[in-house]
C-alpha cells in the first residue's frame, strides 16, 4: 500500500522549513526516488529484514503495478492495455511473485544471505522510507507530472498533500526538529531525546516499527550506531 505521513515539521525564524516524512512505495521505483539529491533519507534494507519475513510479506501482499501502459518507444507509456490483457499482466506478475519466492526459499535452503536471496524478490516488495527536506518544489514538480511513471506519481501526490495540509511546529533557538517523538518520551533530557529520535529512524533499515517504541532500546540502538567502526 503506497501512504505519506507527516513525522515532524518544523520552522524556525528565518522562514527555513525542515519536514520529515515516513513513505511506502513500491520498492521498484526507489532508484527513481534517489536521484533527488535535496533529500536525507535511511530506507528498508534488503539485507537487514529476514528472507522469512519479506516472503511472509510478498504472500499476504504483493507490490502490483498500479499501470500497465503499452509498450512504445521514449520513458512515457501514455496508452493503457485492453482491460483483458491488464488481467493476464496481473496475473503474469502475480506468477512471477510466486516464482520469485520459490527461488528465494532453495537460495535461503542452501544457506545463502539474506543480503543476496533479498533481491530476487524486490520487485514484488513495499518499500518504507524516512525521508527529510527543506526543498520539496523540484520534487513536486517533476514527480506529481503525468509524465512521471505512476507508481512514483501516486506517492508524490501523496507526499504533496501530506505537505500541503501540514502546518509546521515553530521552534525557538536550541529546540530541535524531532520526528517519532512520543508524549512518552517529554520528561528525558534533549540529548536522550535526539538519540532516541535517531535510533527510531534508523530502525526503517529493519523495517520493524510496530507503533510502540522502548526508550532503553533505543538509547542502547543509538550507542551501537555511534561507537561502530566504520
Amino acid at each position: 500500500m503506497i501512504y505519506a505521513k507527516i513525522l515532524a515539521d518544523s520552522i524556525n525564524s528565518s522562514g527555513d522549513r525542515l519536514t520529515t516524512m515516513e513513505v511506502q512505495f513500491h520498492r521498484f521505483i526507489l532508484p527513481e526516488f534517489n536521484t533527488h539529491r535535496v533529500f536525507s533519507r535511511n530506507s528498508s534494507s534488503s539485507r537487514a529484514i529476514p528472507i522469512s519475513r519479506q516472503i511472509d510479506r510478498i504472500e499476504k501482499n504483493p507490490a502490483f503495478p498500479v499501470y500497465w501502459g503499452m509498450n512504445k518507444p521514449g520513458m512515457q507509456a501514455d496508452i493503457e492495455l485492453e482491460s483483458c490483457d491488464v488481467i493476464h499482466a496481473n496475473r503474469t506478475w502475480k506468477k512471477a511473485s510466486k516464482s520469485a519466492i520459490k527461488y528465494a526459499k532453495k537460495l535461503e535452503k542452501l544457506g545463502v544471505h539474506k543480503q543476496t536471496t533479498n533481491r530476487i524478490l524486490e520487485p514484488f516488495m513495499w518499500h518504507k522510507v524516512i525521508v527529510s527536506s527543506t526543498e520539496w518544489d523540484g520534487f513536486f514538480e517533476q514527480r506529481c507530472s503525468p509524465l512521471a511513471q505512476p507508481e512514483i506519481r501516486i506517492a508524490a501526490e501523496m507526499m504533496q498533500k501530506a505537505y500541503n495540509t501540514s502546518t509546521p511546529h515553530f521552534l525557538l533557538k536550541g529546540e530541535y526538529h524531532l520526528p517519532y517523538l512520543t508524549f512518552q518520551d517529554l520528561n528525558f533530557p534533549n540529548k536522550d531525546k535526539i538519540k532516541m529520535c535517531v535510533a527510531r529512524c534508523a530502525r526503517v533499515s529493519y523495517d520493524n516499527h510496530d507503533g510502540s517504541f522502548n526508550q532503553v532500546k533505543d538509547l542502547d540502538l543509538f550507542n551501537k550506531l555511534a561507537t561502530a567502526d566504520p
